[in-house]
Protein backbone atom coordinates (compact mmCIF):
# COMPACT_ATOMS: atom_id res chain seq x y z
CA UNK A 1 0.00 0.00 0.00
CA UNK A 2 1.34 3.44 -1.12
CA UNK A 3 -0.09 6.46 1.11
CA UNK A 4 1.02 9.87 0.46
CA UNK A 5 -0.24 12.33 3.37
CA UNK A 6 0.05 16.47 2.96
CA UNK A 7 1.36 18.27 5.62
CA UNK A 8 1.80 22.45 5.96
CA UNK A 9 3.77 23.90 8.45
CA UNK A 10 1.58 26.36 9.59
CA UNK A 11 2.65 29.07 12.48
CA UNK A 12 1.69 28.55 16.03
CA UNK A 13 -1.27 30.47 16.49
CA UNK A 14 -0.82 31.68 20.04
CA UNK A 15 1.54 34.44 18.06
CA UNK A 16 0.19 35.22 15.09
CA UNK A 17 0.63 38.71 13.88
CA UNK A 18 -0.61 40.09 10.91
CA UNK A 19 1.30 42.79 8.47
CA UNK A 20 -1.06 45.60 8.56
CA UNK A 21 0.30 46.97 5.09
CA UNK A 22 0.02 43.27 3.16
CA UNK A 23 -2.89 41.80 4.98
CA UNK A 24 -0.55 38.75 5.18
CA UNK A 25 0.97 36.26 8.01
CA UNK A 26 4.31 37.42 9.54
CA UNK A 27 6.49 34.31 9.88
CA UNK A 28 9.70 35.55 10.47
CA UNK A 29 9.93 34.99 14.32
CA UNK A 30 7.09 32.83 14.53
CA UNK A 31 7.13 29.43 15.79
CA UNK A 32 6.56 27.17 13.73
CA UNK A 33 4.04 23.70 13.98
CA UNK A 34 2.35 21.10 11.99
CA UNK A 35 -0.40 21.54 11.43
CA UNK A 36 -2.91 19.75 14.32
CA UNK A 37 -4.81 17.83 11.59
CA UNK A 38 -2.51 16.93 9.59
CA UNK A 39 -0.99 15.03 12.26
CA UNK A 40 -3.63 13.50 12.41
CA UNK A 41 -3.82 12.85 9.30
CA UNK A 42 -0.52 11.43 8.99
CA UNK A 43 -0.73 9.03 12.38
CA UNK A 44 -3.96 7.21 10.75
CA UNK A 45 -1.12 6.58 8.38
CA UNK A 46 1.15 5.45 10.46
CA UNK A 47 -1.68 3.15 12.02
CA UNK A 48 -2.28 1.43 8.54
CA UNK A 49 1.04 1.01 7.90
CA UNK A 50 1.43 -0.64 11.42
CA UNK A 51 -1.63 -3.07 10.76
CA UNK A 52 -1.04 -3.70 7.18
CA UNK A 53 1.75 -2.65 5.91
CA UNK A 54 2.65 0.64 3.47
CA UNK A 55 5.06 3.11 2.38
CA UNK A 56 4.22 6.43 3.42
CA UNK A 57 5.47 9.63 1.74
CA UNK A 58 5.02 13.24 3.46
CA UNK A 59 5.03 16.40 1.35
CA UNK A 60 4.44 19.76 1.50
CA UNK A 61 4.62 23.30 -0.24
CA UNK A 62 6.15 25.90 1.76
CA UNK A 63 9.71 27.65 2.23
CA UNK A 64 12.78 25.72 2.88
CA UNK A 65 12.45 25.91 6.72
CA UNK A 66 9.28 23.66 6.15
CA UNK A 67 11.85 21.15 6.38
CA UNK A 68 11.80 20.56 10.01
CA UNK A 69 7.94 19.44 9.94
CA UNK A 70 8.70 16.82 7.16
CA UNK A 71 11.91 15.94 9.33
CA UNK A 72 9.28 15.74 12.02
CA UNK A 73 7.12 13.35 10.17
CA UNK A 74 10.04 11.14 9.22
CA UNK A 75 10.88 10.74 12.99
CA UNK A 76 7.13 9.72 13.88
CA UNK A 77 7.24 6.56 11.55
CA UNK A 78 7.26 8.15 7.29
CA UNK A 79 9.76 6.67 5.14
CA UNK A 80 10.02 9.31 2.73
CA UNK A 81 9.54 13.32 2.52
CA UNK A 82 9.05 15.88 -0.16
CA UNK A 83 9.30 19.50 -0.16
CA UNK A 84 7.89 21.60 -2.83
CA UNK A 85 9.26 24.99 -2.49
CA UNK A 86 9.79 27.88 -4.94
CA UNK A 87 9.47 31.97 -5.38
CA UNK A 88 6.78 30.89 -8.07
CA UNK A 89 4.62 29.58 -5.49
CA UNK A 90 4.82 32.52 -2.94
CA UNK A 91 1.22 33.96 -2.36
CA UNK A 92 -0.42 30.97 -3.43
CA UNK A 93 -4.35 30.52 -2.40
CA UNK A 94 -5.78 27.45 -1.72
CA UNK A 95 -6.58 26.95 -5.76
CA UNK A 96 -2.78 27.70 -6.67
CA UNK A 97 -1.59 25.29 -3.35
CA UNK A 98 -3.87 22.53 -4.35
CA UNK A 99 -2.49 22.60 -8.44
CA UNK A 100 0.61 22.13 -6.95
CA UNK A 101 0.29 19.77 -4.32
CA UNK A 102 -1.91 17.98 -7.25
CA UNK A 103 1.26 18.64 -9.70
CA UNK A 104 3.82 16.99 -7.28
CA UNK A 105 1.12 13.78 -6.20
CA UNK A 106 1.36 12.98 -10.43
CA UNK A 107 4.62 13.12 -10.46
CA UNK A 108 5.31 10.99 -7.41
CA UNK A 109 3.03 8.65 -9.41
CA UNK A 110 0.93 5.62 -7.70
CA UNK A 111 -1.11 5.72 -4.27
CA UNK A 112 -3.83 4.17 -2.96
CA UNK A 113 -4.79 7.02 -0.26
CA UNK A 114 -4.23 10.74 0.00
CA UNK A 115 -4.65 12.09 3.89
CA UNK A 116 -4.65 15.37 4.49
CA UNK A 117 -5.82 17.19 7.69
CA UNK A 118 -10.07 18.99 7.33
CA UNK A 119 -8.26 22.55 7.40
CA UNK A 120 -5.29 24.75 8.09
CA UNK A 121 -5.44 26.70 11.54
CA UNK A 122 -3.91 29.76 9.78
CA UNK A 123 -6.80 29.40 7.21
CA UNK A 124 -9.16 27.50 8.14
CA UNK A 125 -10.55 27.25 4.72
CA UNK A 126 -11.00 23.12 4.50
CA UNK A 127 -10.61 23.66 0.64
CA UNK A 128 -7.16 22.34 -0.42
CA UNK A 129 -7.42 18.68 0.22
CA UNK A 130 -11.09 18.27 -1.47
CA UNK A 131 -9.37 20.58 -4.34
CA UNK A 132 -6.51 17.74 -5.05
CA UNK A 133 -9.08 15.45 -5.36
CA UNK A 134 -10.76 16.73 -7.76
CA UNK A 135 -7.59 18.17 -9.80
CA UNK A 136 -6.74 14.01 -9.52
CA UNK A 137 -10.07 12.88 -10.65
CA UNK A 138 -10.23 10.63 -7.63
CA UNK A 139 -12.92 10.32 -5.11
CA UNK A 140 -12.96 11.85 -1.49
CA UNK A 141 -14.28 11.91 1.84
CA UNK A 142 -14.14 14.91 4.18
CA UNK A 143 -14.28 15.49 7.97
CA UNK A 144 -13.11 11.50 8.52
CA UNK A 145 -13.18 10.51 12.04
CA UNK A 146 -12.80 6.55 11.52
CA UNK A 147 -11.05 4.54 8.67
CA UNK A 148 -11.34 0.77 8.71
CA UNK A 149 -9.45 -1.50 5.83
CA UNK A 150 -11.33 -3.93 4.39
CA UNK A 151 -9.94 -6.62 1.80
CA UNK A 152 -10.45 -4.19 -1.50
CA UNK A 153 -11.64 -1.32 -0.31
CA UNK A 154 -11.77 0.94 2.92
CA UNK A 155 -14.83 2.08 5.41
CA UNK A 156 -15.01 5.64 6.27
CA UNK A 157 -16.86 6.90 9.04
CA UNK A 158 -17.77 10.67 8.02
CA UNK A 159 -18.47 13.11 10.69
CA UNK A 160 -21.38 14.88 10.44
CA UNK A 161 -23.19 18.17 12.72
CA UNK A 162 -25.89 15.84 13.88
CA UNK A 163 -24.45 12.08 13.69
CA UNK A 164 -22.48 10.41 11.33
CA UNK A 165 -22.55 8.46 8.00
CA UNK A 166 -20.35 5.34 6.82
CA UNK A 167 -19.05 5.49 3.50
CA UNK A 168 -17.62 2.50 1.44
CA UNK A 169 -15.06 4.00 -0.57
CA UNK A 170 -12.71 1.92 -3.40
CA UNK A 171 -8.63 3.21 -4.12
CA UNK A 172 -7.00 5.52 -5.28
CA UNK A 173 -9.36 7.77 -2.58
CA UNK A 174 -8.28 11.24 -0.43
CA UNK A 175 -9.30 11.74 2.98
CA UNK A 176 -9.07 14.69 5.38
CA UNK A 177 -8.90 14.04 8.99
CA UNK A 178 -10.50 15.97 11.61
CA UNK A 179 -9.07 15.63 15.45
CA UNK A 180 -11.49 13.22 16.88
CA UNK A 181 -9.65 10.54 14.27
CA UNK A 182 -6.74 9.44 16.65
CA UNK A 183 -4.12 10.57 19.08
CA UNK A 184 -0.73 11.50 17.20
CA UNK A 185 2.12 9.48 18.41
CA UNK A 186 5.46 10.85 19.58
CA UNK A 187 8.56 11.50 17.67
CA UNK A 188 10.99 8.07 17.81
CA UNK A 189 13.65 8.43 19.50
CA UNK A 190 16.42 6.38 16.86
CA UNK A 191 13.88 7.51 14.20
CA UNK A 192 15.45 11.46 15.42
CA UNK A 193 18.66 10.61 14.56
CA UNK A 194 18.11 9.15 11.71
CA UNK A 195 15.61 11.91 10.49
CA UNK A 196 18.53 14.27 10.68
CA UNK A 197 20.65 12.88 8.09
CA UNK A 198 17.60 11.48 5.98
CA UNK A 199 17.32 13.41 2.12
CA UNK A 200 14.15 15.72 1.77
CA UNK A 201 13.76 15.68 -1.70
CA UNK A 202 13.08 19.27 -3.79
CA UNK A 203 10.67 19.77 -6.46
CA UNK A 204 10.58 23.18 -7.62
CA UNK A 205 7.71 24.85 -10.20
CA UNK A 206 10.07 23.22 -13.16
CA UNK A 207 9.46 19.59 -11.63
CA UNK A 208 5.58 19.60 -11.61
CA UNK A 209 4.27 20.02 -14.95
CA UNK A 210 1.68 22.67 -14.46
CA UNK A 211 1.19 25.90 -15.71
CA UNK A 212 3.46 29.02 -14.14
CA UNK A 213 0.72 31.01 -14.75
CA UNK A 214 -1.72 28.94 -12.26
CA UNK A 215 0.58 28.75 -9.45
CA UNK A 216 1.48 31.30 -6.87
CA UNK A 217 0.19 34.88 -6.72
CA UNK A 218 -0.85 34.83 -10.68
CA UNK A 219 -2.67 31.73 -10.43
CA UNK A 220 -4.89 33.12 -7.32
CA UNK A 221 -8.14 33.74 -7.65
CA UNK A 222 -8.82 34.78 -4.05
CA UNK A 223 -7.71 38.52 -3.01
CA UNK A 224 -7.76 39.38 1.11
CA UNK A 225 -9.45 42.50 1.41
CA UNK A 226 -8.57 42.85 5.21
CA UNK A 227 -6.62 40.30 8.26
CA UNK A 228 -7.04 41.21 11.26
CA UNK A 229 -6.06 39.91 14.78
CA UNK A 230 -8.13 38.51 17.67
CA UNK A 231 -8.09 41.60 20.05
CA UNK A 232 -8.74 41.18 23.59
CA UNK A 233 -12.22 41.91 25.20
CA UNK A 234 -12.62 44.87 27.35
CA UNK A 235 -13.86 44.41 30.87
CA UNK A 236 -17.32 44.10 31.20
CA UNK A 237 -19.94 46.19 32.90
CA UNK A 238 -21.59 44.77 36.40
CA UNK A 239 -25.31 46.31 36.50
CA UNK A 240 -27.13 45.66 39.52
CA UNK A 241 -30.32 46.58 38.61
CA UNK A 242 -34.06 44.88 38.92
CA UNK A 243 -34.85 42.26 36.26
CA UNK A 244 -37.38 44.63 34.19
CA UNK A 245 -35.06 47.48 34.34
CA UNK A 246 -31.86 45.42 33.68
CA UNK A 247 -33.58 44.26 30.47
CA UNK A 248 -34.02 47.42 29.38
CA UNK A 249 -30.61 49.26 30.15
CA UNK A 250 -29.36 46.20 28.20
CA UNK A 251 -31.22 47.08 25.47
CA UNK A 252 -30.37 50.40 25.32
CA UNK A 253 -26.77 49.50 25.26
CA UNK A 254 -27.06 47.01 22.41
CA UNK A 255 -29.10 49.55 20.13
CA UNK A 256 -25.95 52.17 20.85
CA UNK A 257 -23.34 49.88 19.67
CA UNK A 258 -26.05 48.82 16.50
CA UNK A 259 -26.13 45.00 17.65
CA UNK A 260 -29.63 45.48 17.15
Amino acid sequence: MNIIVCLKQVPDTTVVKIDPKTNTLIREGVPSIINPEDKNALEEALVLKDNYGAHITVISMGPPQAKDSLREALAMGADEAILITDRAFAGADTLATSKALAGAIKKIGKYDIIFAGRQAIDGDTAQVGPEIAEHLNIPQVTYVQKVKKEEDYLLVTRALEDGYEIIKVNTPVLLTAIKELNTPRYMNARLIFESANNEIKIMTADDINVDKKELGLSGSPTKVKKSMTKEAKTQGEIVNLPVQEAVKYMLKKMKEKHYI
